[in-house]
């Protein structure tokens, strides 16, 4: 008995930077958090037309978004940094906050790339900024990054004003608050290895794995395992609070 021919395999579809290899793997899960309801429709079609991700609710304020991350368990917020009432700022702030949350990123979606608001949002844990000019390639890429864990800040960001604003105490902090403060950052990077310190000063001039792979004559996955460490000693929610330790703690400290 011959064997019965067989088909020609199917030719596979290239996947853009990010999407999940894996086949069967849960979608991201996002939330939109923007008080201009076409915003948030057209945001909606763009991420509902991607196979890796779907929107799981809309929200008009910062009340609104902490009630709809809760209930849903959103694995990405992408939180408008100015909205009535409960403003994205307070709401980022209190979603970093909930241990319930941990899984939980948040892009904070502005006007301007840099100001006060976004270091703030920064210090409230948000993994990053978008501006709402973005193209929408830039927005699906920054929602993967988010899920994977990555900072959304641009070398150029991480060295400019951001680094400017790190760098100074948080307005109204006391002097015995801002001292306590800095007493706690060096106990935390008193456990960083030698190496892990070389890594988390690279991470905080913006630079990536693989980038920071070349420099230190090592692999990329050496880095991440270097990078990983770091944020479980530091008790960062992931690499943007990588970068706010880093400036914060005096590790590195801005060129005037």
């Amino acid at each position: 008995m011959t064997d019965a021919p067989q088909a020609p395999p199917t030719p596979q579809t290239p996947q853009t930077p990010g999407t999940p290899q894996t086949p069967g793997t849960p979608p991201i899960r996002v939330l939109l958090a923007d008080d201009q309801a076409l915003l948030r429709s057209a945001f909606r079609v763009l991420v509902d037309s991607e196979p890796d991700m779907e929107v799981v609710g809309e929200a008009a304020d910062g009340a609104e978004a902490v009630a709809l991350t809760r209930a849903t368990r959103a694995d990405v917020v992408l939180m408008d940094i100015r909205m009535p009432g409960t403003d994205g700022l307070a709401a980022t702030r209190t979603i970093c906050a909930d241990p319930g949350l941990a899984g939980v990123r948040v892009v904070m979606l502005t006007t301007f790339e840099v100001d006060e608001y976004v270091v703030g949002a920064l210090r409230a844990g948000a993994s990053g900024f978008l501006g709402k000019g973005a193209e929408p390639d830039e927005l699906l890429g920054a929602i993967r990054l988010a899920a994977a864990g990555e900072a959304l800040l641009s070398p150029a960001a991480t060295k400019g004003l951001i680094a400017r604003f790190l760098a100074q105490p948080e307005a109204g902090a006391e002097t015995g608050e801002r001292s306590a403060a800095a007493a706690a950052y060096a106990e935390r990077l008193a456990a960083l290895t030698g190496r892990e310190r070389e890594v988390l000063v690279l991470v905080g001039g913006g630079h990536s794995n693989d980038e920071i792979a070349r420099r230190l004559a090592v692999s990329p996955l050496t880095v991440k395992t270097h990078v990983n460490r770091a944020m479980a000693k530091l008790g960062a929610r992931d690499r943007a609070q990588l970068v706010v330790t880093a400036y914060e703690s005096g590790l590195i400290r801005p060129r005037t």
